[in-house]
């Protein structure tokens, strides 16, 4: 329970990239010991959201538009792939479900709820990478998925970028119905390179993390 705390404050950035881990002040907080504290703290670094200094301690690990970028190049081909596969492989009851979390996609961008936004649209990206049948590649996609996710908090306080995330969903999802794999793994391809883009736009929106650190 503290672990998952823990990772759901620091994937939401409620707790800052950069802010130092101390065990005494979390354990007061959360009204629970040090042991499980620094049990979970162990836990977060070993899924990349901690850092542990020798002799410094425990930080929660930076993120960057040059990680977003990296991960997002190898985002393009996999999920490009699983929505091809899908398109091929889904019934139509099945791409209902993807048609489904899109508009409640476009429900959470115009009540304002970015949490809500962030769950919606995960499910419409997780729905389409089941949908490809491919284990294998399932586990890859859901893999980036997770580390994608704290990005998602930056991306969506633009409600620009929100709506075009929409449309580009749209996109995505008529060309499956049409059962047009190609046209649909390229609007995928096309989606994912348009987030990329919209981290390089922002000009350093991380730029606390060191100065907390030092």
């Amino acid at each position: 329970l503290v672990y998952e705390e823990l990772r759901l404050l620091i994937m939401t950035g409620q707790i800052k990239p950069g802010t130092r881990m101390m065990e005494i002040e979390l354990a007061e907080s959360m009204g629970v010991s040090r042991t499980p504290v620094r049990e979970a703290i162990r836990q977060l670094e070993k899924d990349n959201l901690v850092t542990i200094e020798p002799r410094k301690g425990a930080y929660v690990s930076d993120i960057s538009a040059e990680d977003f970028d990296s991960m997002m190049v190898v985002r393009e081909p996999l999920e490009g792939l699983a929505t091809y596969l899908a398109t091929i492989n889904m019934t139509d009851g099945e791409l209902a479900e993807v048609r489904q979390a899109a508009l409640d996609c476009e429900k959470a961008i115009a009540s304002g709820d970015q949490e809500e936004l962030t769950r919606t649209d995960t499910h419409f990206h997780n729905i389409i990478t089941q949908g490809s049948g491919n284990t294998y590649l399932i586990h890859l996609c859901q893999d980036l998925q997770e580390q994608v996710t704290r990005f998602r908090y930056v991306y969506f306080k633009s409600s620009k970028r929100a709506e075009e995330i929409a449309n580009e969903h749209k996109l995505i999802i008529d060309a499956m119905e049409k059962r047009d794999a190609e046209e649909a793994r390229r609007y995928s391809i096309a989606h994912i390179n348009n987030l990329r883009k919209s981290i390089d736009r922002e000009e350093d929106f991380r730029p606390a993390a060191k100065a907390q650190k030092e």
